[in-house]
C-alpha cells in the first residue's frame, strides 16, 4: 500500500490533481468568507437621516426626487454623502443640492457628490 502511494505521488498528474483540489478548497473558503450568502443586497433601507435629507433636497427647485447615502465615521458623525437626483440637470440645480446637503450634514462641499439619476430607467 505504501509503495502504491509513493508511486502515485511521483506522478505529475497526481500532483496536478492534488494542487487543483487544494486550490478549489481555498477558493471555496475565500468565497464563504468574503461573500457570505444572504448579506449582499442591491437595495438598502435609508436611515432616518438619509430620508430626512432626501425629503428636504426634493423640495429644491428643479429637483423631482432624490436618493441620499451618508457615509459616517466610526463614531456615527457624517463624513460624506452621495446624492442622486431626478429632475433638471443643470449647474444651478447641482450647486443648490450640494450646498444644502453640505450644510445640513455639516461637512465640506468636497465631501458631497451629486449625480443625476439614470434617465433610461423610467
Amino acid at each position: 500500500m505504501k509503495e502504491r502511494l509513493e508511486k502515485l505521488f511521483r506522478s505529475k498528474t497526481a500532483k496536478i490533481l492534488l494542487l487543483c483540489a487544494l486550490a478549489l478548497v481555498l477558493l471555496i473558503a475565500v468565497w464563504k468568507v468574503f461573500f457570505p450568502s444572504g448579506e449582499a443586497s442591491a437595495e438598502y433601507g435609508a436611515t432616518e437621516q438619509e430620508a430626512r435629507l432626501a425629503a428636504v433636497l426634493s423640495k429644491i427647485e428643479g429637483v423631482k426626487s432624490v436618493s441620499v447615502m451618508i457615509g459616517n465615521t466610526k463614531e456615527g458623525i457624517p463624513a460624506s454623502a452621495i446624492v442622486v437626483f431626478d429632475g433638471e440637470d443643470g449647474l444651478l440645480t447641482r450647486m443648490r443640492i450640494l450646498e444644502a446637503a453640505a450644510g445640513a450634514l455639516n461637512v465640506e462641499r468636497e465631501n458631497v457628490l451629486v449625480y443625476p439619476a439614470n434617465s433610461s430607467r423610467k
